[in-house]
């Protein structure tokens, strides 16, 4: 028997709008690849840069304010000439870290099957 949608505007479910912002932080693409790039400690912004293929400087900025916002990274500013800005993840986002890498390894042992899946299914045409 199918299970009905969840009625969102129930107060029961109020958590569900919750962890579904922070899902959308932490599951976004940009997020999971700076975990991954600060899991070893601080880094500058330039260098998350070269580091992460394709994204760019606009997306980057609005990737590290929002895990600075929700308490994944920190953003040290040390006063020298010229400013040199550093940012590490916080104990929040080293815990974090852990299923992101699990995921990561899973989705690279599975790779093979999800795009002969996708072959499959590209394949088979109109589906309407």
């Amino acid at each position: 028997m199918p299970v009905p949608p969840a009625d969102l505007s129930d107060p029961q479910h109020s958590d569900c709008r919750g962890v579904a912002s922070v899902l959308s932080r932490v599951g976004d693409k940009w997020s999971v690849l700076v975990i991954m790039m600060l899991v070893d400690g601080p880094r500058r912004f330039n260098e998350l840069k070269r580091m992460i293929g394709g994204v760019s400087q606009r997306m980057l900025t609005l990737t590290l304010r929002g895990l600075e916002r929700d308490g994944l990274v920190t953003r040290t500013i040390y006063p020298t000439i010229p400013p040199r800005v550093d940012y590490e993840l916080t104990e929040l986002g080293h815990g974090l870290s852990e299923p992101v890498k699990a995921l990561g390894s899973w989705a690279l042992t599975h790779l093979p099957e999800i795009q002969q899946a996708r072959e499959k299914f590209d394949g088979e045409g109109d589906r309407a």
